[in-house]
């Protein structure tokens, strides 16, 4: 399951939810530390760095929510529906014979009993949750100066295993997670959860996804998500792949017409394919029909699921090194004569640089003041004695039009243009 999704905005966290707006336990530690003694540029650092674990602890935070509210859901639809069969028996008492009574009271135990079950596995499943969160905090709250070094190696494993999940190597991180006790740590559970998602819209099956829409389908509506009407859209589509027109069309009106309110557009346009057939050559819905599609569900899928749990789009591994590449990326490392030692020579840092700006420069450029033009050895730069340069073209034109002489723009004081003096560029 490759989950690195193709983003315009690679850096920073697309289009998942906000960056952290509030420190977390471990950096108040950090900074109230920090205060109570000379502020040191280590401290500095260890407090910026933890700016950065919103994913960290967000994610866990946010499995253990879901995992809540979904025992929760669970318990209250089985206590209602032992209730009300207790309710419909008390009206008919006079009507059931003695031994219906305690088969009905018997089957109402068993249920019960099957509920207490699950609650019970609800509450160890919780407690491994809440266990998780607690790992992290102290993870975090951990940070020390003289940590550092083990400190940082954890967390390098710890973006390792996010690449290796994100990437579909799940044997690889499972082990790493293993020999680097560090479980608590990664969010292994929560990938392998959309794994399963994954691979069923590879092999062109929907109906894990729409369980995945329906499980969370109170955030998903919260956050105007489209997931489950293009998953419906898909299923409708490929009724008419199958030439199954008449299930297409009590499909439609099953679970396309409730969101014609809102997609109007999208519907009209799928429900033409019912003329158009799928061998039509007709661009607008030839392309509903090819396989792209399904690649674009599984991509869109992603997206929701990182938005769901609060996770970066792109792997944390890119993300951390997109920001090195960011301070190294000039010009000159896309050209023949980059050196080895650089390490956007490589073409798998290039690909990762491609989307960012340019940094550094190799060398410095004086630019005049007066003319906004390049100084460099066609128009070196002149130092006026109050000290300020500016280009040899933009004061001598000023020094032709003056008698030989020349003012300063930013002080407003005059000189003879003998009094310049030529600066000299290393």
């Amino acid at each position: 399951m490759d989950m690195a999704v193709e983003s315009p905005s690679t850096l920073g966290n697309g289009d998942s939810p906000a960056a952290p707006t509030a420190s977390t336990p471990a950096a108040a530690a950090v900074a109230a530390a920090a205060a109570a003694s000379p502020p040191s540029s280590r401290m500095l650092q260890l407090a910026e760095s933890l700016k950065l674990e919103h994913q960290f602890l967000r994610v866990p935070l946010e499995h253990f929510k879901k995992t809540i509210r979904a025992h929760h859901r669970c318990a209250e639809k089985e206590v209602s529906a032992v209730l009300s069969s207790v309710a419909e028996v008390a009206d008919r008492s006079d009507a059931m014979s003695r031994d219906d009574a305690v088969n009905h009271l018997s089957s109402l135990v068993s249920r019960l009993q099957g509920l207490k079950r699950k609650l019970e596995e609800g509450s160890r499943a919780e407690n491994l949750q809440a266990q998780r969160c607690r790992a992290r905090l102290d993870h975090l709250d951990s940070i020390d100066v003289e940590n550092l070094t083990e400190w940082s190696n954890t967390r390098l494993k710890r973006i390792l295993v996010d690449y290796m999940l994100r990437m579909s190597y799940y044997d690889t991180a499972k082990k790493l997670a293993e020999t680097s006790n560090i479980q608590d740590l990664v969010d292994i559970d929560v990938f392998l959860e959309a794994k399963k998602v994954i691979d069923s819209l590879q092999n062109k099956e929907v109906g894990p996804a729409l369980a995945w829409c329906a499980e969370n389908k109170s955030r998903l509506k919260k956050s105007k998500s489209k997931l489950e009407f293009q998953l419906r859209l898909q299923e409708f589509i490929e009724l008419v792949r199958a030439d199954n027109n008449l299930r297409a069309i009590q499909y439609a009106r099953k679970y396309l017409a409730p969101w014609g309110a809102t997609y109007m557009k999208e519907l009209q346009r799928v429900m033409a394919t019912l003329a158009f057939r799928s061998n039509t050559e007709c661009p607008a819905y030839k392309v509903l029909f090819e396989p792209m599609q399904w690649d674009y569900l599984v991509e869109q899928f992603k997206q929701e699921f990182c938005r769901l749990f609060g996770m970066t789009l792109e792997p944390l591994l890119n993300i951390y090194l997109q920001a090195g590449l960011s301070a190294l990326k000039t010009p000159f490392c896309f050209e023949e004569g980059c050196t080895k030692e650089d390490p956007l020579s490589q073409e798998g840092f290039r690909k990762l640089a491609a989307p960012l700006p340019f940094s550094k420069q190799h060398h410095s450029k004086l630019v005049c003041y007066i003319t906004k033009e390049l100084m460099d050895t066609e128009n070196p730069p002149l130092v006026l004695p109050n000290g300020y340069v500016y280009s040899t073209k933009a004061l001598e034109e000023m020094a032709s039009k003056n008698d030989g002489r020349v003012t300063c723009p930013r002080t407003g004081e005059t000189f003879n243009i003998s009094e310049l003096v030529k600066a000299y560029i290393s």
